[in-house]
């Protein structure tokens, strides 16, 4: 079980660091099913997939998805710490962010045979205000027949649980009157779809006794890879057939599934980049990102 601590001493460190480099490599193919269940659950009435459809952005995390045995399943959901990643013996794990490129000339398609080259490439530990943080970077490459069609690096931070009398980070509030707005209610089916399609066990997202009690939030939490793909889908529906070559992504607060949410975009003058940005019921900003179109 994971050790439920708030200090990191140097040793401890030193070991996580030694993580830096390690590589994985898995390969997938793109089939369809899965493309036509995520349209299905962002409410899109998309053209049935066929091979040669092109990949929508992001779409990609519906492969490569974790396969660890049942035995191997830690009491977050997650598969216990150590393999690929380091053991971080810090019980929040969270997706904090990402910077993502895609090459116009070799979209990912359906029918695609894939692989992705993954490595760590940094382990950084820093003290917050409600104790240590510790950021593995990791770099991912996906390939298909053709070569090189994505970069991404995928923020991920581990935290100490949260602790009575904790300092609270004051929220930031977010930017009103964007030209392109859609509210999302987040309700647990949309939940459990989108941690079935990304075979998502991690127990924040569905087990509402389990977040509530064990990790000390007040509903179900959104998931930050869904929030950005419906930030990168609100484009989609607002500039449609443009191709987005880049998307960065910060998540900020987390999103619960209490309440309704909004997704904001607006467009620069020349329409090439679009700001982005997700907030809560009470209008604090919880996700910020901007895309860049070919």
């Amino acid at each position: 079980m994971t050790q439920d601590i708030r200090t990191l001493d140097a040793a401890t460190l030193t070991h996580l660091q030694s993580w830096v480099g390690k590589t994985e490599t898995l390969s997938d193919d793109i089939t369809a099913a899965p493309v036509r269940a995520l349209s299905a659950t962002l409410d899109r009435d998309d053209v049935q997939s066929v091979p040669g459809t092109v990949l929508a952005p992001l779409w990609h995390w519906l492969y490569f998805l974790p396969q660890h045995r049942q035995s191997e399943i830690g009491p977050d959901g997650h598969a216990r710490r150590g393999g690929f990643l380091p053991p971080v013996p810090l019980p929040r794990r969270m997706w904090a962010g990402g910077r993502l490129q895609w090459r116009p000339e070799n979209p990912l398609v359906v029918g695609d045979a894939v692989k992705r080259v993954s490595r760590i490439a940094s382990v950084t530990h820093k003290t917050g205000r409600s104790g240590n943080l510790l950021f593995v970077l990791v770099k991912h490459e996906v390939h298909n027949a053709q070569g090189l069609a994505l970069t991404e690096e995928h923020d991920i931070v581990y935290r100490a649980a949260a602790q009575a009398g904790d300092p609270v980070p004051p929220p930031i509030a977010a930017e009103t009157g964007a030209p392109w707005q859609r509210e999302i209610v987040p309700d647990a089916v949309l939940l459990f779809r989108y941690s079935a399609l990304t075979f998502n066990g991690h127990r924040i997202h569905y087990d509402r006794q389990y977040v509530t009690e064990v990790e000390g939030y007040p509903g179900l939490i959104v998931h930050g890879p869904l929030i950005a793909t419906l930030l990168v889908d609100l484009v989609r529906r607002h500039a449609p057939g443009a191709f987005i070559k880049s998307f960065n992504f910060k998540a900020v607060r987390p999103t619960f599934d209490l309440h309704p949410f909004r997704l904001n975009g607006e467009p620069s003058g020349d329409g090439k980049t679009i700001r982005l940005w997700a907030q809560d019921h009470e209008g604090w900003l919880t996700m910020q990102g901007s895309t860049e179109l070919a």
